[in-house]
């Protein structure tokens, strides 16, 4: 991928707590069902698979909210659950069910069988990623994405999204070995997949370990943590003369954020349960933070939308050596209004301007 020069830098800067001008902005889940024109291109595409894997219309969802939103930042159109599925567990999105796969680890074989999947079952990807970058054409940069190991594991386990995580962690408890092998073959997977991302074009990668706060404490540093350590140690952290910021995020992963942000990523994620100010405090701005609006903020009308958003900025505070990403605590609800989104995106960045000290 040749280099092309960004036009707004501003979430790549924000990421290695660069001087900004404003706090920059980008949503979880912002190519997705509150935008009706996404919900066309999914219709044409058939189903959610038929979509994800045809790189035209992945580029062309990843793009559609920067047609309609001033964001600073667009996320590659995909899933995680893709490295699994070219495991060969047979995915499936069921209606009113989500995920689902045919085949899911649940035995000694099952698990003795696993080895990270040819990265040619995942081109189409990667076709995704490098015909985004040709489209966006440098506005804004293109965030790469995968699923920590652990994550990629509950789903593998337990076939599909679950409750109580009953068969993954009774794994866990009664062989612990067989779910260390899993994760060790999933930590390559992701390593392999993300570095095939950034090689595309992806300019910033994020690891979502959205079931990292399911553990109690002490196994989630050894059974999520380690891990996903062993992800960001692996990375691609150049590519075509500029860093590659890497971000973790742990939904309820609050109590860890010392942890998590000493596992070598540039920014942790966190949900609308932490106090951005709190959090600065208790990691001493060495990484970058990034959250964490709640989702349904965006359903208290303008004012409110408006009022939230500034309560998040004063919550981080004068940026100064420090690093502000600002997105939602979790993902975009379906059922959002995109005029909320209109609203937020407007708000983060005028009030955000008083934050950041002066270009000298």
């Amino acid at each position: 991928m040749s280099a092309v020069a960004l036009q707004n830098d501003v979430f790549l800067r924000a990421l290695l707590r660069q001087p900004v001008p404003y706090t920059p902005v980008w949503l979880m889940r912002q190519a997705g069902r509150y935008l009706p024109e996404y919900n066309a291109t999914r219709a044409r595409a058939g189903s959610f698979l038929g979509l994800a894997q045809n790189p035209q219309y992945a580029a062309e969802v990843t793009l559609q909210p920067l047609a309609r939103y001033p964001l600073d930042a667009a996320i590659l159109f995909s899933d995680i659950l893709t490295v699994p599925h070219a495991m060969g567990l047979g995915l499936d999105f069921r209606a009113g069910e989500g995920p689902h796969f045919e085949r899911p680890v649940r035995t000694e074989a099952d698990v003795d069988a696993l080895v990270p999947p040819d990265l040619d079952r995942l081109r189409y990807v990667f076709d995704a990623v490098a015909l985004i970058r040709r489209e966006l054409g440098g506005r804004v940069p293109l965030i790469g994405f995968a699923g920590s190991p652990w994550t990629i594991a509950c789903y593998m386990v337990e076939g599909k999204g679950s409750d109580d995580y009953r068969l993954i962690k009774g794994m866990m408890y009664g062989r612990p070995d067989l779910v260390h092998r899993i994760l060790r073959v999933n930590a390559q997977a992701t390593i392999d997949y993300l570095n095939a991302q950034i090689a595309a074009g992806a300019q910033a990668v994020m690891v979502f370990d959205s079931w990292g706060g399911v553990l109690a404490d002490g196994l989630f540093q050894e059974y999520s943590l380690a891990y996903t350590r062993q992800v960001l140690a692996g990375l691609v952290r150049e590519h075509d003369g500029r860093r590659v910021p890497a971000i973790v995020f742990t939904k309820g992963g609050g109590m860890w954020l010392e942890d998590i942000a000493g596992c070598g990523a540039d920014a942790v994620g966190v949900d609308w349960t932490v106090n951005l100010q709190q959090a600065r405090r208790r990691v001493a701005d060495t990484v970058a933070l990034q959250g964490n609006l709640d989702p349904m903020a965006l359903f208290g009308g303008a004012p409110a939308v408006r009022a939230q958003a500034r309560r998040v900025i004063d919550d981080f505070g004068m940026v100064g050596a420090g690093g502000h990403v600002f997105n939602l605590g979790h993902g975009i609800s379906q059922f959002t209004p995109p005029d909320a989104v209109a609203e937020l995106v407007d708000e983060v960045h005028a009030y955000s301007r008083a934050f950041h000290a002066p270009a000298a």
